[in-house]
């Protein structure tokens, strides 16, 4: 079974204010941000299975305004993926249900970008063009030829990177 993974950094946030870094909204650029990446992420995945996405409130409403334009069939908001390091991710991934075909996660950098490095399989140019962070609005999209329970170092493919035009 065919398996992909999509690690999104959400879109553009405002700048933190009072309410601290947990309930930063998207900026006015992360919302068209959001918008405009929801149609080609649909184009690159079609259905996702099921989304996790960081309680953050720029991710939430990134999930928010992608999934209008992308099937999604469950998603779970979860508080450990806010502060989540790549390896408390990956543990959550090796929790899916097998039959699980395609998931996406809504998180932050450097984790994102982080977990897309640790997972690939080689040393080419996405390899590079990853590990040193990717910008807001930009997704990884990984192919895992495994079991969710196996994916570890060095397992799967990333692919691609998805990311709007400046």
């Amino acid at each position: 079974m065919a398996r992909t993974l999509v690690l999104l950094r959400h879109a553009k946030a405002e700048p933190e204010a009072d309410l601290g870094d947990a309930r930063r909204p998207l900026a006015t650029k992360g919302r068209k941000q959001a918008t405009a990446l929801g149609p080609r992420l649909a184009e690159v995945t079609g259905t996702v299975d099921v989304a996790l996405v960081s309680s953050a409130l720029r991710t939430t409403e990134t999930f928010k305004l992608v999934s209008q334009q992308l099937r999604v069939r469950t998603h779970e908001v979860r508080d450990e993926l806010y502060e989540a390091g790549p390896r408390q991710v990956l543990a959550m991934l090796q929790e899916l249900d097998a039959e699980t075909a395609t998931v996406l996660v809504v998180g932050h950098e450097p984790t994102m970008s982080h977990l897309a490095f640790l997972l690939h399989d080689t040393q080419d140019d996405l390899a590079r063009q990853v590990s040193l962070g990717i910008p807001t609005a930009a997704a990884c999209v990984i192919e895992v030829p495994t079991a969710w329970a196996e994916l570890d170092r060095s397992t799967a493919h990333l692919t691609q990177l998805v990311r709007l035009a400046d």
